[in-house]
């Protein structure tokens, strides 16, 4: 069953898909994109955005964007570090913007003028919105974030609930996409946040591509934690499960379990499952289902192979396996992300 439309705007569609419940974009690309900052500018968490949406990486075959960031008030705004930078644009800046973003957000409530009104009329015209770490709050404020799935920082997501009781918050994810609106944990998180939009709007390739260029990791998942207990494993631990890694992700046809995976690593299946959890903060198998999600999506997108062989070399078996899962995770069909890539 094809996905229904439930809001259109400008040359954007946002889709609820029939299987998940959950909404997908599949019209338009980004092309304009704004950063909204407050009193204040958190230095590293809009340098991030930056990063992936302000450099003109058109020579290395990446997309390019009309970026600029604005503010309720032009001119020289302070930073959380202690400088302060020009802003040129105000909020009417947004007006024609694909994707807003508000960066990590300081000021305690109310918005400053104007801030609430531009977030809802950009999601009113279709555009889709994304946060960092307490950019949450800002989307909150606006109401934006009422009934829906929302993630910040950890320190702050009970803060976010209490203040926001009607905001679904998710304290332990590193990102959440619900409808056109993303939310991220804080840090490193929005890296990822904006990685996925790129993945969404470009696909796979484009993503993986432009990780590379920027030394980070390719795609880590919005439901993977988002600090573990053990960050730096024990002298060892590491660079052996690396290789582990690197042989996993060159054999996912092979049917993998626990007890084979260990066997290769000289370890018993206890002791890997919670060396494996401490390197990567996640499960053998959530981490093996990332990759092979991730390779479908690369085939799906640059080879015209059928969806059962797909299927087959991604080690998800079988056709029915391949479009539960990549529902489940993408909101999507498999035949339907491949049209949704191929749609130029």
């Amino acid at each position: 069953m094809r996905p229904r439309i439930v809001r259109s705007g400008g040359n954007r569609e946002w889709q609820e898909c029939q299987v998940s419940g959950i909404s997908c974009h599949t019209g338009g690309v980004i092309r304009d994109v704004v950063a909204v900052v407050g009193r204040q500018a958190a230095v590293f968490e809009l340098g991030l955005v930056c990063q992936v949406f302000g450099l003109d990486r058109s020579e290395d075959g990446l997309p390019s964007y009309d970026f600029a960031v604005c503010a309720p008030r032009p001119g020289m705004v302070p930073t959380t570090s202690g400088f302060a930078i020009e802003v040129r644009h105000g909020l009417d800046r947004t007006r024609t913007a694909d994707l807003v973003i508000v960066p990590a957000w300081g000021d305690e409530p109310p918005l400053p003028e104007g801030v609430a009104e531009a977030l809802r009329a950009a999601v009113a015209r279709g555009a889709m919105l994304l946060s960092v770490c307490t950019g949450a709050f800002a989307l909150a404020e606006a109401g934006l974030l009422d009934g829906r799935r929302a993630a910040t920082h950890w320190q702050f997501a009970p803060r976010l609930a209490r203040r926001y009781p009607r905001v679904r918050v998710d304290p332990g994810a590193l990102y959440v996409e619900d409808g056109p609106i993303v939310t991220s944990a804080g840090a490193s998180a929005g890296i990822d946040a904006c990685l996925h939009v790129v993945r969404r709007e470009f696909g796979a390739a484009t993503a993986n591509a432009l990780a590379r260029r920027m030394v980070v990791p390719p795609h880590r998942s919005g439901d993977q934690a988002q600090y573990v207990e053990a960050p730096v494993p024990a002298a060892g631990e590491g660079y052996g499960l690396a290789e582990l890694l690197d042989w996993m992700q060159a054999h996912l046809d092979r049917p993998l379990t626990v007890e084979a995976l260990a066997a290769r690593a000289l370890m018993s299946p206890r002791t890997f499952a919670r060396r494996f959890k401490d390197v990567t903060g996640t499960t053998p198998h959530r981490w093996l289902l990332d990759q092979r999600l991730r390779l479908a999506e690369q085939l799906l997108e640059t080879t015209d192979l059928p969806v059962d062989a797909v299927a087959a070399r991604t080690g998800l078996g079988s056709p029915d396996t391949l479009r539960h899962h990549f529902a489940a995770r993408r909101g999507i069909t498999p035949t339907d992300h491949r049209r949704a890539f191929r749609a130029d």
